[in-house]
């Protein structure tokens, strides 16, 4: 079980309470008890003999609540009349809604905005495709594409039960952005399915995200969007990750002293975050990964390896390492994890060089307890929001995005994504640099600004910018 409370298992309770002296004392005595953190009360109204209140608490995880909430039923005195999940009731409807950009009050005004003006845009557009980037909401828009088959660690839940997430991302693109985003959940695993399905509503958008799709076959539909499509196609489960990990990756080196070309680096989970991962490290200019799989490192010529990992083989681990990720872990300056729990052990860690860096990323239960490490590594980064320097995806997509909308980048480079981390590890000065503090708040608004100055300018180096970002904020 987690130790940390969260807000994500914050539940309020309404309450009915016997109009005594301790009353109220006995409840929040019996959530304390029970483990629970009390986060609020407020007083509903006051009945002949009781008093009715919302109780809000957190706890650990869902079982946790559910024993609090039990707890809370037995103390003698108080009735529970609701049990309201927070998470839940921020869900109620969806997390995202259509608005319209233009009144439509008059007669004149729906002349315009539909029949009959709107056929002489549609003409213009129809002579002109271009026009489509200024008379269409395409120039701000992007679809947010997934099967449901890798959705955080849930696994393979389907197009429905994905969509939560999708909503999501479609609001941290609005809020953090500015960028006005869709969930597209497709009821086919099937990649021709899927390339075609993209294929055919890419029109409508100026970049896709793909989402939580299982691999390889991530690989193979990304490959093959960015091959058919002239618009940015990113897995952002791929390429997110890698930019964000770049980002502290700089910023941890920074804290350490160490030459990003000097250090050895051993990472765990060679899939779709896993491959990226190391690409975009290799772009940055880090000369040695051993990349780990469940049967230890990848080295050219190991039995049994799949076209990926050979492929992965020839490009990693030039020294040959062999063994479990904890004996690869020997001498290693850098552990990243993008696997799952118990891929390292804390003896492991232990044998790592002076000054270590972990990176433990699996979520919501990192690779090795960053509680069972402190101490033994220079600096700890997980995938939680209830740790310090958090790895958040967050910190990225909003301004690659929008970066590559303001100049209408017909694909997103490497050089784009590298330009990207580098940009957000530049968001916390030499000055607030710390052990505890390698990457910016994905509530620091300066970082958006500066990702999507980054990557404008990297596209225009790349020669895929269709318009200049200065005209663009001109515009």
């Amino acid at each position: 079980m987690s130790t940390h409370y969260s807000a994500s298992f914050s539940t309020t309770l309404r309450v009915l309470l016997a109009d005594r002296p301790g009353a109220f004392a006995d409840l929040a005595r019996a959530i304390a008890d029970a483990g629970g953190n009390l986060d609020a009360i407020d007083l509903v109204r006051v009945e002949h003999g009781r008093k009715v209140r919302d109780v809000t608490f957190f706890a650990f995880d869902a079982d946790h609540a559910d024993r609090i909430i039990d707890t809370v039923g037995a103390v003698p005195g108080v009735e529970v009349e609701h049990v309201s999940d927070r998470t839940f009731l921020l869900h109620l409807g969806g997390k995202i809604h259509m608005n319209a950009n233009a009144p439509v009050r008059t007669r004149d005004d729906l002349s315009m905005a539909y029949t009959p003006g709107v056929a002489r845009v549609c003409q213009a557009i129809a002579a002109d495709p271009d026009r489509a980037w200024n008379l269409t909401i395409k120039r701000n828009t992007v679809a947010v594409v997934t099967d449901g088959s890798a959705v955080l660690g849930l696994g393979d839940i389907g197009p429905e039960a994905a969509m939560p997430v999708m909503e999501g991302k479609a609001l941290l693109f609005k809020e953090f952005g500015g960028v006005d985003a869709w969930p597209i959940c497709l009821n086919t695993k099937d990649p021709d399915a899927i390339v075609a399905a993209v294929e055919a509503i890419a029109p409508g958008f100026g970049g896709i995200n793909l989402e939580d799709i299982s691999a390889p076959r991530c690989f193979e539909i990304e490959e093959r969007l960015r091959a058919s499509l002239d618009i940015p196609v990113f897995h952002d489960d791929q390429h997110g990750t890698a930019v964000v990990t770049l980002a502290a990756f700089l910023n941890a080196l920074r804290v350490v002293g160490k030459r990003i070309e000097d250090v050895k680096v051993v990472l765990t989970g060679v899939g779709a975050a896993g491959v990226a991962v190391t690409h975009t490290l290799q772009a940055a200019g880090v000369r040695n990964v051993v990349g780990c799989d469940s049967q230890g490192a990848v080295y050219r010529g190991r039995p049994g390896l799949t076209e990926l990992k050979a492929r992965y083989a020839e490009e990693t681990n030039p020294e040959g390492v062999r063994g479990n990720a904890d004996e690869a872990l020997a001498g290693a300056d850098v552990y990243i994890g993008v696997s799952q729990p118990g891929a390292i052990t804390v003896e492991g860690v232990r044998t790592m060089a002076s000054d270590a860096i972990v990176f433990a990323m699996a979520n919501p239960t990192p690779e090795v307890s960053p509680e069972e490490i402190a101490g033994l590594v220079a600096v700890i980064a997980t995938g939680r929001s209830d740790y310090p320097n958090q790895i958040n995806n967050v910190l990225a997509f909003p301004g690659i995005f929008r970066g590559a909308l303001d100049v209408r980048a017909s694909a997103i480079t490497e050089r784009m994504e590298v330009a990207a981390g580098h940009a957000i590890a530049a968001a916390i000065s030499d000055e607030e640099l710390a052990a505890d503090y390698i990457v910016p708040s994905v509530f620091n608004r300066d970082v958006v600004p500066s990702v999507a100055a980054a990557v404008a300018e990297a596209a225009e180096a790349d020669g895929v910018a269709r318009r200049s970002r200065d005209a663009e904020l001109s515009a």
